[in-house]
């Protein structure tokens, strides 16, 4: 459960990796073995356009790992390169003393998102939604619900659970995503009536939406067309705090 029905005025489902941060979700992996960053980069672009299941994705990684991710792993990589796209901690912060329910809703690894609120990068927040393959002791998930991601259509499933759970309205409901792999969560939030913001907005998700004549409420940050190049350093010049304002006004 997440908490007393009526405690929450609303909630934010949000997508993490190049969403919230600029990082990938297998950033780990090719942190500890470098010769396999061009195959998992394709991995990613696969699925998050809609190409290939996330399922099929991560037995193809399987297939390349020579042995697990380990917490000293992934706290090595953290204490290196963790990132995240600035205002984003204050923005989640906001939400939490607004008594808005935070859930991030990621492909990401859950240990990932363990270690990261262990060590305080990250604000810990009321729902973990993320990929189980790499988890973590059960004395890590303390204060988190924690809910297994296995495809991206699970992204819906799980936010509709949560928001049923915490008695929010469907109006009351903020999903951010970034990518064709947020497509199914936004085709979702788009049949109920939920604000659909789209952050450092690819091309994938504008054509998922598209197709399905879905509309994106609100672009945040960067926008790129079709065939743009990532532009990493425009986006950590965006203060996600910005967002706040947006949702606020929503809520009224």
């Amino acid at each position: 459960m997440v908490g007393k029905r009526g405690k929450y005025r609303a909630i934010v489902s949000s997508d993490w990796n190049e969403c919230l941060a600029p990082t990938g979700p297998f950033d780990v992996i090719t942190f500890h073995y470098p010769e396999l960053a061009q195959t998992l980069s394709g991995i990613f672009r696969d699925y998050t356009g809609n190409k290939i299941s996330l399922g099929r994705a991560v037995e193809e990684i399987k297939g390349l790992l020579p042995g697990p991710i380990t917490k000293d792993h992934m706290d090595a990589y953290l204490d290196a390169s963790f990132r995240i796209y600035r205002g984003v901690p204050e923005f989640i912060e906001w939400c939490l003393k607004k008594d808005i329910l935070f859930m991030i809703n990621t492909t990401a690894f859950q240990g990932f998102c363990q270690r990261a609120i262990a060590k305080g990068l990250i604000p810990q927040v009321q729902v973990v939604s993320a990929y189980p393959m790499v988890r973590y002791g059960s004395e890590e998930r303390v204060g988190t619900r924690w809910m297994d991601l296995l495809e991206t259509n699970d992204k819906p499933i799980n936010t509709q659970k949560v928001m049923k759970e915490a008695g929010i309205s469907p109006d009351r409901v903020i999903l951010i995503g970034d990518s064709g792999g947020d497509g199914p969560h936004f085709e979702w939030g788009g049949s109920t009536g939920a604000l659909l913001v789209g952050s450092m907005t690819k091309w994938s998700l504008e054509r998922y939406c598209r197709d399905r004549g879905i509309k994106i409420h609100e672009h945040f940050g960067i926008r790129y067309r079709e065939g743009e190049e990532r532009d990493p350093e425009r986006e950590m010049a965006v203060d996600f705090m910005d967002l706040a304002g947006i949702i606020e006004g929503v809520l009224r």
